[in-house]
């Protein structure tokens, strides 16, 4: 095996956040897995489930807006939903092209026995509630930034000056 210098080491798998963002995700979906057995829903699903529940009825744009896809991908997930008897679609009066989504009163309902999925979330996840705070925090600002242009010339604060701000010096922006 050949020894790798100082500038190369940043090629390491293991040193690359995007390696280290898709493997949390992968695993904390597959631990939501079954938690949400119990409910009858799959973790896309529930994230529009909690759109409908913060919200309804809702268009399929204003849904897909707030989980950050697009509506060919929210489409068939509220068709599930809809066969499970969660949620209603109805096109909109006057704009046959835009469908609104509402709640079922079972839709509705299960709102309820979800009130436990964060707190069991967290136990399963090692987190107390402050962990999580400042985690979720960490990747909503990560998202901010991942979805605009913020190159360090044209006076923005890139992403090695929001790392320094945020204390994290244990991660370069190499990776």
């Amino acid at each position: 095996m050949t020894s790798l210098s100082g500038s190369e080491d940043e090629l390491l798998l293991e040193r690359q956040l995007c390696f280290a963002l898709a493997a949390a995700s992968r695993a904390v979906i597959s631990a939501y897995r079954p938690v949400l057995q119990e409910l009858n829903l799959t973790h896309p699903q529930y994230l529009v489930m909690l759109t409908l529940w913060e919200a309804s009825p809702r268009s399929v744009n204003e849904i897909s807006e707030a989980l950050l896809l697009g509506p060919a991908t929210v489409s068939p997930l509220l068709k599930r939903l809809e066969a499970s008897g969660y949620v209603t679609r109805r096109r909109v009066q006057g704009d046959e092209r835009s469908l609104a989504v509402g709640l079922t009163a079972e839709g509705a309902a299960l709102r309820d026995r979800a009130r436990a999925v964060p707190g069991t979330m967290l136990g399963k996840l090692g987190l107390n509630r402050t962990e999580a705070e400042e985690l979720h925090g960490s990747m909503t600002r990560l998202i901010r930034f991942a979805k605009t242009d913020h190159a360090e010339s044209d006076g923005a604060p890139g992403a090695s000056q929001e790392i320094a701000a945020s204390g994290n010096t244990s991660t370069t922006t190499g990776r």
